[in-house]
């Protein structure tokens, strides 16, 4: 278990210093992705919710946004560990709620603590997923009313909209790839050798 934690955090540690690297073209995109993917999502808060109903956009989005957009080589950012990691972690949260609705010095550290694990067992770590069982059970307001419904929404369609976002902008350029899956990335050259030879072909 050690072994795995140390190589996890090396592996993190490399890829998010790989990615500081990146020119400043790269960042641009990096910009636009999680302004289009935070902004759809405030988008459709601000007509469809009342000021009263702030539940389409959590914060742990705000978290993801910087894995997904700015660290996409990270094994935490991709889709599997993005969707799964959430929703795992919102169906801990809203069950631990379900148990100790009134106990949050319980209810709190337990829901944190059984997403990670759920996380680990699963191999869908995303840290952000630890915020979003922690609003599960410490939110006041429409959070708490939602019960399991808040693992559909905001939880997946949130997501949902960030992946889209993400798998537009990631692959805008020949520089950028997500997810890191091997054949995605096989996909992706196939694409781009089939645009190279039709392009080759209407200039002849």
């Amino acid at each position: 278990m050690k072994k795995t934690i140390k190589r996890t955090f090396r592996v993190s540690k490399y890829v998010i210093y790989k990615e500081t690297l990146v020119d400043y073209k790269e960042h641009f995109w990096s910009f636009l992705g999680a302004f289009f993917g935070i902004g759809i999502i405030a988008f459709i808060q601000s007509h469809s919710l009342t000021e009263t109903e702030n539940i389409f956009l959590i914060g742990s989005f705000g978290a993801s946004s910087v894995l997904i957009y700015g660290a996409i080589q990270s094994p935490l950012a991709q889709p599997r560990n993005l969707v799964g990691g959430h929703v795992l972690s919102a169906l801990v949260g809203v069950t631990v709620y379900q148990f100790v609705p009134d106990i949050i010095w319980l209810s709190a550290p337990l829901a944190v603590a059984f997403s990670i694990v759920l996380m680990q067992y699963t191999k869908t770590l995303h840290p952000p997923g630890g915020a979003t069982a922690l609003i599960a059970v410490s939110s006041t307001g429409k959070i708490p009313e939602l019960g399991y419904w808040y693992v559909i929404s905001p939880v997946l369609s949130g997501c949902i909209i960030l992946l889209i976002v993400a798998l537009f902008f990631n692959n805008i350029t020949s520089n950028r790839s997500y997810p890191s899956h091997s054949r995605f990335k096989k996909l992706l050259r196939k694409k781009h050798a089939h645009g190279h030879v039709q392009h080759h072909k209407m200039k002849k």
